[in-house]
């Protein structure tokens, strides 16, 4: 990709309600722009980052079986009605259908999921199965000020699965604690995500929540230091200051970010709205049934609170807009321009994502200004000072460290770094 080409430009001038870094740094950069509170567009390389951050996670749900659909937005009063949700849920868009009809906008899929896998299950030879979409949510939160990690539209991953028996359900649930994990971990954000107990609420005693520690986070947990697992505040006074999991009572607090959550539901959806199938004896039980739950744009705004510095993001390799930002100086020299050029189109041959800066008239510190901000993974400059030596100047995004290569070497090294 060519940035003399980008439609977007990098700003100076933010709004002065946005108080996220990760939103002030998209919002600089031209990854991002706000249409409202609560709302955002993803431009080109925002983009890029959350298609990577959506290949992902579809390929850890498939590694557990998830088979992908892709379910409405828009859904019928009747099926609120049934949970009981269409009045107590306070964050439910309501619209009007025409005189006499009313519909949500949908906030999360229970609701048409359930009746949707009714139509297909009948025996205990249907199950188990577990379907998953990614899809835009609708939420009318009265707290949307913290940028893409509390929006009002968004994109979030639903994974339900459905279990014939409690133990069946157990041992999906604990597959999908470790399908998080790899998620999060391919994300960059292995190291300060942890599994937290939550109020399960009506669903069960506990659910799970996987908070990143960071100054960023609308959530306290509790850390305990012995099984690296963690606790929401909400309920420490359940647990009586100590680790659920091994009893652990110094437990470290720290301000954390949820990124995502898996609930075990049982027959609560499945009562509701008349799911049941016929076991081994011909006797009818309720399907039990399990949630799994990320936001991506929460996740992709988490990985930025994590991975930046006083100068810009730092993105992962794996979900990078690019692998290398390539900076192209003295273009008014023929031959540096030439050298360039050849050096962009060698990357692309070689498959390897490059952002090249091509553009002219800009100072070589702008551009490195810019290239810093955009925080890919490795920043390559091609000058004529360096080119007439033979040589490329190149740096990662993650450290100070400035080596010089032969551009015939170029390749070889990228690849070596992931």
């Amino acid at each position: 990709m060519r940035q003399s080409t980008l439609f977007v430009k990098t700003s100076k001038n933010l709004p002065k309600d946005e108080i996220s870094e990760s939103a002030r740094l998209l919002l600089r950069a031209g990854f991002a722009d706000k249409l409202m509170a609560g709302v955002y567009t993803l431009l080109p390389l925002g983009f890029k980052v959350f298609k990577k951050i959506e290949q992902i996670i579809r390929e850890e749900m498939e590694s557990i079986g998830g088979q992908e659909i892709f379910m409405p937005a828009l859904q019928p009063k009747e099926n609120w009605e049934k949970t009981g949700r269409w009045q107590s849920l306070d964050i439910l868009f309501r619209l009007s259908a025409g005189e006499s009809r009313e519909i949500a906008l949908g906030p999360t899929h229970e609701e048409i999921v359930t009746p949707l896998a009714g139509r297909f299950i009948k025996s205990y030879r249907d199950l188990p199965f577990a379907v998953f979409h990614i899809q835009n949510k609708f939420r009318n939160e009265k707290r949307a000020k913290s940028g893409l990690l509390r929006g009002r539209e968004f994109v979030m991953k639903d994974l339900y699965s459905f279990h014939a028996d409690q133990a069946d359900l157990d041992g999906y649930y604990e597959k999908a604690k470790l399908s998080y994990r790899r998620i999060f971990s391919r994300c960059g954000l292995g190291d300060c995500t942890y599994l937290t107990y939550a109020s399960g609420g009506s669903f069960s005693k506990y659910s799970h929540e996987f908070q990143t520690v960071s100054p960023a986070g609308e959530d306290l947990i509790y850390l305990c230091p012995k099984c690296s697992v963690a606790v929401n505040k909400e309920i420490i006074a359940d647990v009586k200051h100590s680790c659920p999991q091994c009893g652990q009572k110094d437990l470290i607090e720290e301000k954390a970010i949820e990124v995502g959550n898996i609930f075990q539901l049982g027959s609560k959806f499945s009562t509701a709205f008349g799911l049941k199938f016929s076991n081994e004896q011909g006797e009818n039980r309720p399907v039990l049934m399990g949630c799994y739950g990320i936001g991506l744009q929460r996740l992709l705004a988490t990985v930025i609170e994590t991975h930046h510095d006083q100068k810009g993001m730092i993105w992962p390799a794996a979900i990078a807009p690019a692998a290398v930002h390539l900076l192209a100086l003295n273009l008014e020299n023929e031959d540096a321009k030439k050298s360039a050029e050849k050096l962009y189109r060698d990357l692309r041959t070689a498959r390897i994502e490059v952002l090249f800066d091509d553009r002219i008239g800009l100072s070589a510190g702008e551009k490195f200004a810019e290239a810093d901000l955009f925080g890919l993974p490795c920043r390559v400059v091609a000058s004529a000072r360096t080119l007439a030596a033979g040589k490329l100047e190149v740096k990662k995004r993650s450290d100070n460290k400035t080596d010089f290569l032969a551009p015939a070497d170029l390749i070889a090294f990228l690849r070596g770094q992931n």
